[in-house]
């Protein structure tokens, strides 16, 4: 087995870990490990860390530290830097809204497992090309939605998505429904309206509810 088939294995264990993966904007260190063991408890370990406020990378070292069972990943992952730095802070698994070729080469020579968006048929089949069976179809909801993936599913039958942008627990079941995904990236169990309120119980249960939702075998 290659390097990126033993990565894209790990990417793929990481992803059927539950039918949602939590992608998170954490503006407060002091949100992270509470507001992820909310989410661990709930059901959903993986967990998107997304690098857009300052103090992401403290909060994947935190919940990678002192989490048990969380799955930490680091998101919006734009320049070969930000897959250093998210390695080196501990993330298990990095997620790219798109991809380059810096980004390419940068996650050849990581150790990290890689999660690339793609959101135009010929942008899944050049990730394909590079060992990318498993991509994040980004912005979902705003590039077609569910009608737009299905129509991918017969000609590119060869690559599994993970739909993030836009999904909410009322639209996930139909994204979940699709023959070519995987799972899908929400973010409504961590909205800033909780993390404001630190209202952790209530996150604890709306990851029990996406934990629950029906993902067909395929």
């Amino acid at each position: 087995m290659s390097a990126i088939e033993s990565k894209q294995a790990q990417v793929e264990a990481t992803l059927r870990w539950a039918p949602v993966v939590a992608v998170v904007v954490i503006e407060s260190l002091a949100d992270a490990v509470p507001l992820a063991r909310a989410l661990v408890s709930g059901g959903i370990k993986a967990i998107e860390v997304t690098l857009r406020t300052p103090i992401a990378l403290d909060a994947i070292r935190a919940i990678a530290a002192e989490v048990d069972g969380a799955v930490t990943g680091a998101g919006t992952l734009l320049t070969p830097a930000d897959i250093a730095a998210a390695e080196k802070a501990g993330a298990r698994f990095g997620v790219s809204p798109g991809s380059t070729s810096a980004l390419l080469d940068a996650a050849d020579d990581s150790s990290m497992p890689w999660l690339p968006g793609a959101a135009t048929a010929t942008e899944a089949m050049s990730l394909l090309e590079r060992g990318y069976r498993l991509q994040k179809f980004f912005p979902a909801t705003q590039a077609g939605g569910p009608d737009y993936l299905r129509a991918l599913a017969s000609p590119l039958a060869g690559i599994r998505f993970c739909p993030t942008g836009g999904i909410t627990a009322a639209s996930a079941p139909d994204w979940l429904a699709l023959p070519n995904v995987v799972c899908v990236g929400g973010s409504w169990m961590s909205s800033a309206k909780l993390l404001c309120a630190g209202d952790w119980s209530a996150v604890e249960d709306l990851a029990r509810a996406a934990a629950a939702l029906r993902l067909e075998a395929k």
